[in-house]
Formats: structure tokens, C-alpha cells, sequence
């Protein structure tokens, strides 16, 4: 019997593509929906359904680290059991929810969105964003991806990456960056994942959008 699809809650931005790459790689069927408060207590996008959880159960996972997580542990791919190399990769999955994302969606914010162009908060994430460009152009010197072989890890930085010219950033400053920026895109699940995210906002345009961004950047506890 064909398994059901995993139900993905998702919109391209950079979490999004993160999760449509790993399915993508992992060759699962998935159906993208766009409720999804209800199994995303953060209200934030990505977060997905499995119906073929634990114990052949419904399982609903969100948070888009987290979700890399599971989907690796599910299939056994790009996150690997051996405990020394899953260290490695969660190492720069936890470096890119803790740092590179936060970092450039605040410099994207500030110089993109923010309705005053404030000059210390285009630094100061500009700059940031730049300087973690170099941890991973350090990293990158000496090996082709972020814990030596593809992983989620990679699939985690990689849509924060794509945006670069947002952040500010030219690439051609960084090279190992650069060289793991192009190997990457040049795979085919993630050229379509990427296409995927493409379709959808095709007919939508945030920064143009008011009414949008005052809902995405303006919530409060209530």
C-alpha cells in the first residue's frame, strides 16, 4: 500500500526550503498545506505531519531543526548514527538555528523591511552576517561540507546562504564558501525544492505587502 504523504506547513522562506530539501533528498512524498498554528505552537512556519510516525502513528514535528532531525532519524540519511559524526553535524545545525539564521534574518529585516532605514541595525547584522560568512569559509577550507560529508547540516544553511546580496554580502569575498555554495546548488533535489518555494511565491511579494509584514513583524503574546 503507498504510504501517505507527509503534510508540510510551509512557505519559502529559508526554514521552509530547509525541509523541502530534505524531502526532496530523501525521495518521501509530501503535500504542502498552508494551516498551521494548530501543530506549530511557535506560529511560526516550517512544521509537518507525518502520518507514518513511531509506532505507525501520526506524529506532528515543528521547528525546522528539529524537523531535519526527524526526517534524518526516519530515513537514515544525511544525519548519521555513528555518535562522533552526529556530533559534527548537529554542532553546525545548532550553529546555524543559533547564529546564521537569527543574524541574517535581522539583517534582512533591517535592510530590506524595517519602514526606517536605522544605520546601527543595518551594521550591526551586516557586519555580523559577514563575519559568520567566515566561520564557514574557515570551515569550508579544508573539507566540501560543513561535517565532512553532505548533511542536514548543510541543508540548514544553505536557503540562509542563497539570499547573500539581501544580507549585504558578496561572495566572491569568501571562496570555500562560495565553491560549497555552488556544489550545493547544483544538486538536483535541492534545484527543485528550491523551484518549489519559487511557484508558490511567484504571486506574492512581501516587501510590498504591508497588511503581511505587520502581521509577521508585529505579533505579540496575544
Amino acid at each position: 500500500m503507498a504510504q501517505r504523504p507527509i503534510e508540510v506547513y510551509y512557505w519559502p522562506t529559508p526554514n521552509g526550503h530547509k525541509i523541502t530539501m530534505m524531502l526532496e533528498e530523501c525521495g518521501l512524498p509530501y503535500d504542502i498545506k498552508p494551516e498551521f498554528l494548530a501543530i506549530s505552537p511557535n506560529n511560526r512556519m516550517p512544521a509537518i505531519v507525518d502520518p507514518h510516525g513511531p509506532g505507525g502513528q501520526p506524529i506532528s514535528v515543528f521547528e525546522s531543526g528539529a524537523i531535519l532531525q526527524y526526517l534524518g532519524r526516519k530515513t537514515g540519511k544525511f544525519y548519521p548514527a555513528d555518535e562522533r559524526a552526529r556530533v559534527a553535524v548537529d554542532e553546525w545545525l545548532f550553529w546555524q538555528m543559533g547564529g546564521l539564521g537569527p543574524m541574517a534574518g535581522q539583517a534582512h529585516h533591517f535592510r530590506n523591511y524595517a519602514p526606517e532605514k536605522i544605520k546601527y541595525g543595518i551594521d550591526r547584522y551586516t557586519n555580523e552576517v559577514n563575519r559568520l560568512y567566515g566561520v564557514m569559509n574557515t570551515r569550508l577550507a579544508t573539507r566540501d561540507f560543513l561535517a565532512d560529508t553532505y548533511s542536514i547540516a548543510d541543508m540548514a544553511s544553505y536557503p540562509w546562504v542563497r539570499p547573500y546580496k539581501n544580507q549585504g554580502q558578496d561572495l566572491a569575498e569568501f571562496p570555500h564558501l562560495e565553491r560549497w555554495f555552488q556544489r550545493i546548488r547544483e544538486r538536483p533535489a535541492v534545484a527543485k525544492a528550491v523551484k518549489i518555494g519559487e511557484e508558490l511565491r511567484s504571486n506574492f511579494n512581501l516587501a510590498e505587502n504591508k497588511e503581511a509584514q505587520a502581521v509577521l513583524f508585529g505579533q505579540r503574546a496575544r
